[in-house]
Protein backbone atom coordinates (compact mmCIF):
# COMPACT_ATOMS: atom_id res chain seq x y z
CA UNK A 1 0.00 0.00 0.00
CA UNK A 2 3.06 2.41 0.70
CA UNK A 3 4.47 2.15 -2.64
CA UNK A 4 0.81 2.84 -4.48
CA UNK A 5 0.42 6.03 -2.56
CA UNK A 6 3.90 7.34 -2.96
CA UNK A 7 3.73 6.96 -6.88
CA UNK A 8 -0.26 8.01 -6.91
CA UNK A 9 0.85 11.42 -5.08
CA UNK A 10 3.75 11.72 -7.57
CA UNK A 11 1.72 11.09 -10.54
CA UNK A 12 -1.14 13.84 -8.97
CA UNK A 13 1.94 15.93 -8.72
CA UNK A 14 3.01 15.80 -11.64
CA UNK A 15 -0.14 16.24 -13.46
CA UNK A 16 -1.46 19.32 -11.18
CA UNK A 17 1.96 20.90 -11.32
CA UNK A 18 1.85 20.69 -15.17
CA UNK A 19 -1.89 22.35 -14.93
CA UNK A 20 -0.64 25.11 -12.29
CA UNK A 21 2.21 25.99 -15.16
CA UNK A 22 0.01 25.58 -18.03
CA UNK A 23 -2.73 27.38 -17.47
CA UNK A 24 -1.44 31.02 -17.53
CA UNK A 25 1.29 30.31 -20.23
CA UNK A 26 -1.33 29.15 -22.41
CA UNK A 27 -3.26 32.43 -21.67
CA UNK A 28 -0.49 34.33 -21.58
CA UNK A 29 -1.31 36.43 -24.90
CA UNK A 30 -4.29 37.69 -23.20
CA UNK A 31 -3.09 38.66 -19.63
CA UNK A 32 -1.73 41.58 -18.25
CA UNK A 33 1.38 41.96 -16.92
CA UNK A 34 1.90 41.85 -14.29
CA UNK A 35 -1.12 39.97 -13.48
CA UNK A 36 -3.56 40.69 -10.23
CA UNK A 37 -2.95 38.06 -7.38
CA UNK A 38 -4.77 39.46 -4.42
CA UNK A 39 -8.41 40.44 -3.85
CA UNK A 40 -8.70 42.23 -0.23
CA UNK A 41 -12.48 41.74 1.27
CA UNK A 42 -12.50 45.31 1.70
CA UNK A 43 -10.94 46.33 -1.59
CA UNK A 44 -13.03 47.66 -4.60
CA UNK A 45 -10.92 45.16 -7.25
CA UNK A 46 -8.22 43.90 -6.87
CA UNK A 47 -4.99 44.87 -4.53
CA UNK A 48 -2.10 43.02 -5.00
CA UNK A 49 -0.03 41.34 -8.44
CA UNK A 50 3.21 39.55 -9.71
CA UNK A 51 5.23 39.70 -12.23
CA UNK A 52 3.67 36.78 -14.82
CA UNK A 53 6.59 35.04 -14.35
CA UNK A 54 6.18 34.98 -10.76
CA UNK A 55 2.26 34.06 -10.88
CA UNK A 56 3.92 30.75 -12.74
CA UNK A 57 6.48 30.05 -10.76
CA UNK A 58 5.21 31.07 -7.09
CA UNK A 59 2.30 28.27 -7.01
CA UNK A 60 4.31 25.94 -8.50
CA UNK A 61 7.26 25.91 -6.06
CA UNK A 62 4.47 25.83 -2.95
CA UNK A 63 2.97 22.76 -4.57
CA UNK A 64 6.46 21.11 -5.08
CA UNK A 65 6.99 21.25 -1.38
CA UNK A 66 3.11 20.38 -0.67
CA UNK A 67 3.61 17.03 -2.73
CA UNK A 68 7.08 16.55 -1.50
CA UNK A 69 5.42 16.63 2.21
CA UNK A 70 3.21 14.29 1.45
CA UNK A 71 5.21 12.25 -0.59
CA UNK A 72 7.31 11.78 2.61
CA UNK A 73 4.42 11.00 4.81
CA UNK A 74 3.34 8.35 2.96
CA UNK A 75 5.75 6.30 3.46
CA UNK A 76 4.90 6.09 7.27
CA UNK A 77 2.16 4.04 7.81
CA UNK A 78 0.13 6.48 10.47
CA UNK A 79 0.55 9.38 8.09
CA UNK A 80 -0.37 7.74 4.75
CA UNK A 81 -4.16 8.51 4.77
CA UNK A 82 -3.79 12.34 5.96
CA UNK A 83 -0.63 12.63 3.10
CA UNK A 84 -3.12 11.46 0.38
CA UNK A 85 -6.24 13.55 1.80
CA UNK A 86 -3.65 16.46 1.75
CA UNK A 87 -2.29 16.62 -1.83
CA UNK A 88 -5.82 15.51 -2.79
CA UNK A 89 -7.12 18.78 -1.18
CA UNK A 90 -3.93 21.24 -1.95
CA UNK A 91 -3.82 19.98 -5.71
CA UNK A 92 -7.41 21.53 -5.59
CA UNK A 93 -7.43 24.30 -4.28
CA UNK A 94 -3.84 25.63 -5.74
CA UNK A 95 -5.11 24.12 -9.54
CA UNK A 96 -8.57 26.31 -8.28
CA UNK A 97 -7.16 29.38 -7.56
CA UNK A 98 -4.73 29.50 -10.61
CA UNK A 99 -7.92 29.13 -12.38
CA UNK A 100 -9.58 31.97 -10.82
CA UNK A 101 -6.49 34.14 -11.38
CA UNK A 102 -6.35 33.48 -14.71
CA UNK A 103 -9.90 34.15 -15.49
CA UNK A 104 -9.78 37.34 -13.89
CA UNK A 105 -6.96 38.96 -15.48
CA UNK A 106 -8.17 37.56 -18.81
CA UNK A 107 -8.05 40.11 -21.47
CA UNK A 108 -7.68 43.01 -19.24
CA UNK A 109 -5.65 45.83 -20.34
CA UNK A 110 -3.93 46.50 -16.78
CA UNK A 111 -3.96 44.17 -13.53
CA UNK A 112 -5.86 46.83 -11.28
CA UNK A 113 -8.89 46.49 -13.90
CA UNK A 114 -8.64 42.41 -13.61
CA UNK A 115 -12.25 41.26 -12.69
CA UNK A 116 -13.47 40.42 -9.66
CA UNK A 117 -13.04 36.61 -8.26
CA UNK A 118 -16.84 35.99 -7.31
CA UNK A 119 -17.51 34.29 -3.82
CA UNK A 120 -19.71 31.67 -5.58
CA UNK A 121 -16.30 30.53 -7.70
CA UNK A 122 -14.38 30.51 -4.31
CA UNK A 123 -17.08 28.15 -2.59
CA UNK A 124 -16.96 25.64 -5.57
CA UNK A 125 -13.30 25.24 -5.39
CA UNK A 126 -13.53 24.72 -1.47
CA UNK A 127 -16.20 22.36 -1.57
CA UNK A 128 -14.09 20.47 -4.25
CA UNK A 129 -11.17 20.37 -2.39
CA UNK A 130 -12.61 19.13 0.57
CA UNK A 131 -14.20 16.46 -1.38
CA UNK A 132 -11.26 15.40 -3.13
CA UNK A 133 -9.34 15.14 0.16
CA UNK A 134 -12.27 13.31 1.75
CA UNK A 135 -12.29 10.96 -1.21
CA UNK A 136 -8.78 10.22 -1.11
CA UNK A 137 -8.25 9.37 2.60
CA UNK A 138 -11.53 7.39 2.42
CA UNK A 139 -9.52 5.29 -0.38
CA UNK A 140 -6.10 4.42 1.22
CA UNK A 141 -8.39 3.47 4.50
CA UNK A 142 -10.06 0.91 2.21
CA UNK A 143 -7.33 -0.49 0.41
CA UNK A 144 -5.33 -0.21 3.77
CA UNK A 145 -8.54 -2.57 5.33
CA UNK A 146 -8.66 -4.68 2.02
CA UNK A 147 -4.90 -5.81 2.27
CA UNK A 148 -4.93 -9.49 1.85
CA UNK A 149 -2.97 -11.91 4.08
CA UNK A 150 -0.12 -14.08 2.88
CA UNK A 151 -1.06 -17.31 1.55
CA UNK A 152 0.00 -20.40 3.05
CA UNK A 153 -1.04 -23.23 0.76
CA UNK A 154 -3.39 -24.55 -1.89
CA UNK A 155 -5.37 -27.02 0.50
CA UNK A 156 -6.99 -26.87 3.57
CA UNK A 157 -10.05 -28.11 5.79
CA UNK A 158 -13.38 -26.72 6.83
CA UNK A 159 -14.12 -27.58 10.09
CA UNK A 160 -17.54 -27.37 11.19
CA UNK A 161 -18.37 -24.48 12.89
CA UNK A 162 -15.50 -22.20 11.95
CA UNK A 163 -15.37 -19.19 9.79
CA UNK A 164 -13.22 -19.17 7.05
CA UNK A 165 -12.30 -16.30 4.92
CA UNK A 166 -10.01 -15.77 1.78
CA UNK A 167 -9.10 -12.50 0.66
CA UNK A 168 -6.81 -11.50 -2.22
CA UNK A 169 -6.59 -8.30 -4.95
CA UNK A 170 -5.25 -7.56 -7.99
CA UNK A 171 -4.01 -4.49 -9.98
CA UNK A 172 -2.80 -3.46 -13.06
CA UNK A 173 -1.19 0.13 -12.93
CA UNK A 174 -0.57 0.67 -16.20
CA UNK A 175 -4.87 0.85 -16.67
CA UNK A 176 -4.55 3.19 -13.07
CA UNK A 177 -2.14 5.01 -14.80
CA UNK A 178 -4.48 5.76 -17.90
CA UNK A 179 -7.52 6.09 -15.81
CA UNK A 180 -5.24 8.54 -13.98
CA UNK A 181 -4.64 10.54 -17.06
CA UNK A 182 -8.01 10.90 -18.11
CA UNK A 183 -9.51 11.95 -14.68
CA UNK A 184 -6.66 14.75 -15.38
CA UNK A 185 -7.89 15.71 -18.67
CA UNK A 186 -11.07 15.98 -17.11
CA UNK A 187 -10.14 18.45 -15.09
CA UNK A 188 -7.76 20.38 -16.95
CA UNK A 189 -10.86 20.64 -19.19
CA UNK A 190 -13.12 22.15 -16.40
CA UNK A 191 -9.92 24.62 -14.91
CA UNK A 192 -9.76 25.85 -18.45
CA UNK A 193 -13.38 26.64 -18.58
CA UNK A 194 -13.36 28.06 -14.98
CA UNK A 195 -10.46 30.20 -16.13
CA UNK A 196 -12.16 31.45 -20.12
CA UNK A 197 -9.61 30.06 -21.74
CA UNK A 198 -12.07 27.43 -23.35
CA UNK A 199 -15.40 27.79 -24.50
CA UNK A 200 -17.57 24.88 -23.23
CA UNK A 201 -15.70 22.83 -21.83
CA UNK A 202 -18.26 20.49 -20.34
CA UNK A 203 -18.83 17.69 -22.67
CA UNK A 204 -15.23 17.24 -23.07
CA UNK A 205 -14.82 17.28 -19.23
CA UNK A 206 -17.72 14.93 -18.97
CA UNK A 207 -16.36 12.51 -21.72
CA UNK A 208 -12.99 12.17 -19.96
CA UNK A 209 -14.23 11.92 -16.52
CA UNK A 210 -16.58 9.31 -17.14
CA UNK A 211 -13.99 6.84 -19.55
CA UNK A 212 -12.01 7.57 -15.89
CA UNK A 213 -14.51 6.24 -14.20
CA UNK A 214 -14.66 2.92 -16.43
CA UNK A 215 -10.80 2.33 -16.97
CA UNK A 216 -10.42 2.78 -12.77
CA UNK A 217 -13.33 0.48 -12.41
CA UNK A 218 -11.73 -1.98 -14.36
CA UNK A 219 -8.36 -1.42 -13.18
CA UNK A 220 -8.30 -3.26 -9.66
CA UNK A 221 -10.31 -6.08 -7.95
CA UNK A 222 -10.96 -7.52 -4.54
CA UNK A 223 -12.11 -10.97 -4.06
CA UNK A 224 -13.23 -12.27 -1.03
CA UNK A 225 -14.73 -16.00 -0.61
CA UNK A 226 -16.62 -16.86 2.57
CA UNK A 227 -18.98 -19.36 3.91
CA UNK A 228 -21.85 -17.33 2.11
CA UNK A 229 -19.86 -17.44 -1.12
CA UNK A 230 -17.83 -15.20 -3.56
CA UNK A 231 -17.51 -11.69 -3.95
CA UNK A 232 -15.88 -9.29 -6.36
CA UNK A 233 -15.10 -5.99 -5.60
CA UNK A 234 -14.06 -3.40 -8.19
CA UNK A 235 -12.07 -0.28 -8.74
CA UNK A 236 -10.21 1.51 -5.62
CA UNK A 237 -12.93 2.15 -4.19
CA UNK A 238 -14.42 -1.28 -4.31
CA UNK A 239 -17.38 -0.25 -6.03
CA UNK A 240 -19.24 -1.74 -7.79
CA UNK A 241 -19.56 -5.57 -6.31
CA UNK A 242 -20.50 -9.19 -7.75
CA UNK A 243 -21.71 -11.74 -5.47
CA UNK A 244 -22.47 -15.38 -6.08
CA UNK A 245 -24.16 -17.33 -3.07
CA UNK A 246 -22.12 -19.97 -2.15
CA UNK A 247 -25.05 -22.86 -3.52
CA UNK A 248 -24.73 -20.81 -6.93
CA UNK A 249 -21.29 -22.05 -7.35
CA UNK A 250 -21.35 -25.19 -9.56
CA UNK A 251 -17.43 -25.32 -9.42
CA UNK A 252 -13.82 -23.30 -8.97
CA UNK A 253 -10.65 -24.30 -10.78
CA UNK A 254 -7.67 -22.39 -11.32
CA UNK A 255 -6.71 -21.74 -15.08
CA UNK A 256 -3.79 -19.78 -16.91
CA UNK A 257 -5.34 -17.00 -19.05
CA UNK A 258 -3.51 -13.96 -20.64
CA UNK A 259 -4.84 -10.99 -22.13
CA UNK A 260 -4.54 -12.69 -25.99
CA UNK A 261 -7.21 -15.39 -24.95
CA UNK A 262 -9.30 -13.43 -22.89
CA UNK A 263 -9.98 -10.50 -25.66
CA UNK A 264 -7.50 -7.75 -23.92
CA UNK A 265 -7.20 -5.88 -21.01
CA UNK A 266 -10.15 -5.26 -18.07
CA UNK A 267 -13.24 -6.13 -18.06
CA UNK A 268 -14.02 -8.64 -21.53
CA UNK A 269 -17.48 -11.15 -22.35
CA UNK A 270 -16.38 -13.44 -25.02
CA UNK A 271 -16.72 -17.40 -25.61
CA UNK A 272 -14.88 -18.07 -22.24
CA UNK A 273 -17.41 -16.15 -20.25
CA UNK A 274 -16.34 -12.86 -18.28
CA UNK A 275 -12.74 -12.33 -17.51
CA UNK A 276 -11.20 -9.80 -15.21
CA UNK A 277 -7.93 -9.52 -16.83
CA UNK A 278 -5.40 -7.23 -15.19
CA UNK A 279 -2.23 -9.50 -15.50
CA UNK A 280 -1.41 -12.54 -17.35
CA UNK A 281 -1.18 -15.79 -15.37
CA UNK A 282 -3.29 -17.50 -12.89
CA UNK A 283 -6.99 -16.88 -12.48
CA UNK A 284 -9.85 -18.06 -10.22
CA UNK A 285 -12.29 -19.26 -12.53
CA UNK A 286 -15.69 -20.28 -11.02
CA UNK A 287 -18.83 -21.64 -12.95
CA UNK A 288 -22.63 -20.80 -12.16
CA UNK A 289 -25.33 -21.00 -14.05
CA UNK A 290 -23.54 -22.83 -16.82
CA UNK A 291 -21.20 -19.72 -17.42
CA UNK A 292 -17.72 -18.93 -16.12
CA UNK A 293 -16.52 -16.01 -14.13
CA UNK A 294 -12.87 -15.69 -14.65
CA UNK A 295 -10.58 -12.85 -12.20
CA UNK A 296 -6.82 -12.90 -12.23
CA UNK A 297 -5.73 -12.70 -8.80
CA UNK A 298 -3.00 -13.97 -6.71
CA UNK A 299 -3.66 -17.10 -4.96
CA UNK A 300 -6.10 -18.33 -7.21
CA UNK A 301 -5.37 -21.92 -6.13
CA UNK A 302 -6.12 -21.63 -2.40
CA UNK A 303 -9.52 -19.00 -2.96
CA UNK A 304 -10.70 -22.13 -5.70
CA UNK A 305 -9.76 -24.75 -2.35
CA UNK A 306 -12.08 -23.11 -0.23
CA UNK A 307 -14.90 -22.79 -2.92
CA UNK A 308 -14.99 -26.30 -3.40
CA UNK A 309 -15.23 -27.33 0.19
CA UNK A 310 -17.75 -25.08 1.24
CA UNK A 311 -19.90 -26.88 -1.91
CA UNK A 312 -18.42 -30.43 -0.60
CA UNK A 313 -19.56 -29.79 2.94
CA UNK A 314 -22.85 -28.05 1.40
CA UNK A 315 -23.73 -31.62 -0.63
CA UNK A 316 -22.58 -33.96 2.09
CA UNK A 317 -26.23 -35.27 3.60
CA UNK A 318 -27.22 -34.01 6.86
CA UNK A 319 -27.45 -36.22 9.96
Amino acid sequence: MKDRAVWGIAGWGAGVLALLVGLPLTAAGRLPDPVATHWGADADGPDGSMPLWAAVVFPALVWVVVAAAAVFGARRGPWRAWSCSAAAFGGVMLAGAQASIVRANLDAPDWRRAADVTGWGVAVVVAVALLAGAGAGLLVRRGEAAEPPAAEGPRMEVPDGERLVWLSSAANPWLRLLGGLLALTALGALLAGLAGTAEEPWPTAGVFALAAVLVLGCSSVRVRVTRRGLEVAFGPLGYPVRRWAAEDIESARVEERGAARAGGWGYRINGLGTTVMLRGGECLVVRSGGRDFAVSVDDAARGAALLNSLRELRDQPRA
